[in-house]
């Protein structure tokens, strides 16, 4: 009989595989491509779980987003009163000495604002309680203004509506629910800022020398020496622009006090807060004074809202200069741009931090990025 073709041969199997054919070299680029195909998959599955945990990661720090701002501002004035510490430190107190006088010093100081503050705002809601009732009375007088108005428009009688319907008593409830909310809030964001300002104050050194760890020690001399810098920028920054602020508030009291605008002490302790945030923060002190000194006459707002206008160019082109000269000189349009971006990103907090990031920015630039794009 004839042997089968299709019958295996050992010899004739071996030459057909060296030479890439048969059925061996088939099995042999089988399991070469088999491989390939695992591998592209697991790429794919790695690829897709890379993406769904960035997700993930992106979606849980949005949702953080506001308790990390509150750790921003709270790292932001422990590194601005660093050099008020250090200040004291020379006098040989021990770091936690430091800590508790400077904090006593600034509870000191809040604690005096709010004696400026609430004494005329407490006034003010005890004389609006006081008139409600006046307005009530004249309100079912018909021979007086209120009364007046309310004949041709029934006022009462539309507040009792709007008031008796299920939908205005979940509004007023909704809203005092969101007011104590708001007051919640509030405290609760207070505390976290203090409780991590006084850490962060008390442990900076620390912490310092952990972060210094992580950059390797033949280039961790030229990071801490940079590191120290936008600190010390920053601090400075931030104490030339209180004490601006400062001025700012003293001039707003000054003022209204010759002119006879009320409440001098609060609007100027309310300017020299706002005349902290950069760029915007006096001009909107001056506006809502000027409206405040409407309620004693027009002239008294107008010459107001001029001594504003000349305080705003006297702050920018010699008490600003004048503050700031130990501080490093930034582009105006720079800071416009860090300005504009912080406030678009993280709000007042975003529009504070500004400045000193733009600061710290030219400070890294300087030191690592243009040297080598100069002896390129």
């Amino acid at each position: 009989m004839d042997p089968d073709p299709s019958a295996g041969n050992p010899a004739r199997d071996l030459t057909l595989a060296r030479r890439g054919s048969g059925p061996r070299s088939r099995m042999a680029t089988t399991r070469r491509t088999a491989p390939k195909i695992t591998s592209w998959f697991r790429v794919g599955f790695a690829l897709g779980m890379g993406a769904l945990v960035a997700w993930h990661l992106t979606d849980a720090v949005l949702q953080l987003t506001s308790l990390l701002t509150l750790l921003l501002l709270a790292v932001f004035i422990a590194v601005s009163l660093e050099p008020v510490v250090a200040w004291v430190e020379h006098f040989g107190l021990r770091r936690a000495w430091a800590v508790a006088l400077v904090v006593l010093g600034l509870a000191g100081l809040m604690t005096a604002i709010l004696a400026v503050v609430i004494p005329p705002v407490s006034d003010e809601v005890s004389s609006l309680v006081h008139a409600v009732p006046g307005w009530l009375q004249q309100l079912h007088d018909h021979q007086s203004t209120l009364g007046r108005i309310e004949d041709h428009y029934h006022l009462i009688e539309r507040a009792k509506e709007q008031l008796s319907s299920s939908s205005s008593a979940s509004g007023v409830f909704g809203g005092v629910l969101g007011a104590g909310q708001l007051l919640l809030s509030t405290v609760t964001a207070t505390v976290i800022v203090a409780s991590v300002t006084l850490y962060v104050m008390a442990a900076l050194p620390v912490i310092k020398a952990f972060c210094y760890r992580f950059v390797p020690q033949s280039r961790r001399q030229g990071v801490q020496d940079i590191t120290e810098e936008i600190l010390r920028q920053t601090g400075r920054y931030m104490l030339g622009n209180v004490l601006t602020s400062a001025v700012a508030g003293l001039a707003t009291f000054a003022w209204c006090a010759a002119t006879g605008v009320p409440y001098a002490g609060a609007l100027g302790v309310f300017v020299a807060l706002m005349d902290l945030v950069p760029m915007v923060g006096s001009t909107i002190g001056g506006v809502v004074v000027s409206l405040v000194a409407l309620s004693v006459s027009l002239p008294i707002a107008l010459t107001t809202a001029g001594f504003y206008i000349a305080f705003r160019l006297l702050e920018d082109y010699l008490i600003m200069p004048r503050a700031m000269k130990f501080v490093i000189d930034v582009h105006p349009i720079v800071t416009v741009v860090a300005v504009l971006l912080g406030g678009a990103l993280l709000g007042l907090v975003g529009a504070l931090v500004a400045v000193p990031a733009a600061v710290a920015l030219g400070l890294v630039l300087d030191a690592y990025v243009f040297p080598r794009t100069d002896n390129s």
